[in-house]
């Protein structure tokens, strides 16, 4: 186990920069080492008093040391620790629930730069942990140390231990789809030298014993905290052509990249072209209104009109819900929401405990194509036909308040509908056509996000773009 002077850990009393809204990230030596982590170990377990607590880590160079320093912490608050050793984070949501421990923690930076690492929090049944649930609360905690050293305490330390939950996890995976009906494929699955790697081999192994007709094309497979071939982000257009290249010249039927933590997942077509995050909503959204009508779809306010369509068109609910993983959550947990999905590839399942999985969306997609034998480019090039949008485009500005306040005041009067869910979202019916577009801020920088989108007319989606980006990046004087 990790070991470190009791005195050190009591000295220090500044403030912990590594916290923010939803979890924990900083850059390693100046912002988190060992000595916070076993902190913000301590702090969990003295203000949410749990008695069972999962940890887990992603493949990072300082992810070990940092979880065996917050177990440490853990145990001297007097909760026994459950170690199930190099997971992505839904393996830790997953061992939270099907376990009914009082928590679990997994140490991870995602797609963070290699010098930095962090920590993601859930508590009972895997409910998220965020600055309006107690995170701060934590924080205040771990930069107090209200505590004394472990051996002058009457608290019992918690104990150690060790285990598995893959199988189970794996189990649960295979429960969203009917192996019968997949079809033979061929699948490039980029993991990125993350974690997910064992994960598609377990998968594998399955399919294999079953006889299901599904070919693995490993790519970057092998988990290797040095990155050698970057930091994965499919987000990036930089980070997405080994796995479009590998899908164009073995003939794929389609294409799987993950983050490092492998919470979310990006697809591509049997092309290799990336399929954007949005029309993956509306994919999901269909999957699941197939297997079972009337159900509730979350969806979030960046763009929309293509999920409400196939929601509609396939007799499901779509409910409007503010962006972001701990407003998505509550919001399917109150409306017993059967599936929620964010544009940006994050995408939350009612049997999964509300939580995000990168797992289960590719899973259901491959189910889909199967049942309807149709190519993803195709069912993908309808909805961008019948949808197109300009992605996400980020502004950084000097005044972003008075730059969204700006573009407000030049569009409102003429807007058949607005929308202040998140940011504002307006609708226009010109007589050249319908068309829509989202401004949001950066909770954490001077950067403003902006969504287009028009039903049915590229050239006037990307006029508008344009026009709207021109007014919002107005210098003034």
């Amino acid at each position: 186990m990790h070991s470190q002077k009791k005195s050190e850990r009591c000295n220090m009393t500044t403030e912990l920069t590594c916290f923010t809204a939803y979890d924990v990230r900083g850059r390693l030596g100046s912002q988190l080492d060992t000595g916070i982590a076993y902190r913000i170990g301590r702090a969990y377990g003295e203000y949410l008093k749990p008695r069972r607590v999962v940890v887990g880590g992603d493949i990072r160079q300082t992810s070990e040391s940092l979880k065996l320093a917050l177990a440490e912490g853990l145990m001297d608050a007097g909760v026994d620790v459950l170690d199930i050793g190099l997971v992505g984070t839904e393996e830790i949501y997953f061992a939270t629930k099907y376990l009914e421990f009082d928590g679990g923690i997994e140490v991870t930076a995602s797609h963070n730069p290699i010098d930095y690492n962090g920590l993601k929090f859930v508590r009972e049944e895997s409910r998220p942990i965020s600055g309006d649930t107690g995170l701060f609360a934590i924080k205040e905690l771990a930069e107090r140390q209200p505590w004394q050293d472990p051996s002058h305490e009457q608290v019992t330390k918690g104990v150690y231990s060790q285990g598995s939950t893959l199988a189970a996890y794996v189990d649960h995976l295979l429960g969203y789809i009917d192996l019968s009906l997949l079809q033979p494929t061929k699948l490039v699955v980029n993991s990125g030298n993350g974690v997910a790697g064992h994960v598609v081999d377990a998968l594998e192994k399955i399919f294999e014993e079953r006889g299901v007709p599904v070919q693995f094309v490993k790519v970057h497979h092998q988990a290797d905290g040095s990155f050698p071939n970057g930091i994965p982000n499919p987000l990036l257009p930089e980070c997405r052509q080994a796995t479009s290249s590998m899908v164009k010249s073995t003939g794929a039927t389609m294409g799987i990249a993950w983050d490092g933590d492998f919470d979310r997942c990006f697809l591509f077509d049997e092309n290799g072209s990336f399929v954007d995050g949005y029309y993956v909503v509306g994919l999901l959204a269909e999957a699941f209104l197939q297997k079972s009508a009337g159900e509730k779809i979350i969806y979030d306010p960046r763009l929309t009109w293509n999920t409400e369509e196939v929601v509609a068109s396939c007799g499901g609910q779509a409910i409007l819900c503010k962006t972001g993983h701990a407003f998505i959550k509550e919001r399917m947990r109150r409306e017993d929401a059967v599936y929620g999905g964010e544009m940006s590839a994050h995408h939350y399942f009612r049997d999964f405990a509300y939580c995000d999985s990168g797992m289960i969306p590719w899973l259901l997609v491959l189910e889909l194509l199967s049942v309807k034998r149709v190519k993803l480019s195709e069912m993908v090039a309808a909805r961008i036909a019948a949808f197109p949008s300009s992605g996400e485009i980020n502004s950084k500005l000097a005044q972003p308040k008075e730059s969204i306040e700006r573009v407000l005041e030049r569009y409102k009067g003429q807007a058949v509908a607005s929308d202040y869910t998140d940011g504002i979202s307006l609708s226009f019916a010109e007589p050249m056509g319908q068309w829509r577009f989202s401004l949001r801020s950066s909770n954490t920088e001077p950067v403003v996000r902006l969504n287009v989108e028009s039903r049915g007319d590229r050239a006037l989606m990307e006029l508008k773009t344009a026009e709207v980006l021109a007014v919002l990046r107005e210098e003034r004087g």
